[in-house]
């Protein structure tokens, strides 16, 4: 029978994958085809989605991630595995750090001034909107970004870890 550490392990390695994927396309993707289009449609087009991210979908990998992996490290520690704990207790330390925080600090706030303009706008005055947003949450975005990759990554060294000293998991 697989233990609760391994169901934890494996949804941790879940959440941190989904998360990871949400912000890398952002990265490699979204915020580059915004910025190829007008920048009124760019603003509306960012207004629609942030709107749209508050979900009973999302919610779970934004907000569970980090609990999931702090939880996942606290039960591989109690099963006298320690270095698989710290594997997952960086990851969940990452994931909050460097995705979670900068989100609540840096990306909401910056998507609710956003929301707040009121559309439409002349163009010289959207593309001075968007042309002040988008450089600067796109920084802090590749910031989560890279974070959610190292957590992503950590979670699987905690994994192959347990895995190799013995703690796999015994399917029934």
């Amino acid at each position: 029978m697989i233990g609760i550490q391994w169901c934890c392990a494996f949804l941790s390695l879940l959440l941190a994958g989904a998360l990871f994927g949400f912000f890398y396309a952002w990265v490699c993707s979204t915020m580059w085809g915004l910025d190829n289009a007008t920048p009124g449609v760019a603003i509306a087009a960012m207004q629609a989605m942030n709107e749209s991210v508050r979900n009973a979908v999302f919610a779970p990998a934004f907000f569970g991630t980090g609990p999931a992996l702090l939880v996942t490290a606290a039960l591989f520690a109690a099963a006298q595995d320690g270095r698989a704990a710290l594997f997952f207790a960086a990851a969940g330390l990452i994931c909050l750090l460097g995705a979670f925080l900068p989100t609540m600090a840096v990306n909401v706030p910056m998507n609710e001034a956003l929301a707040r303009i009121a559309l439409p706008l002349p163009e010289v005055e959207a593309a001075r909107i968007w042309a002040a947003y988008s450089p600067r949450w796109q920084i802090w975005n590749t910031i989560r970004c890279v974070a959610m990759g190292a957590s992503l990554l950590l979670t699987g060294l905690g994994i192959a870890v347990a895995a190799r000293h013995g703690v796999a998991p015994r399917i029934a």
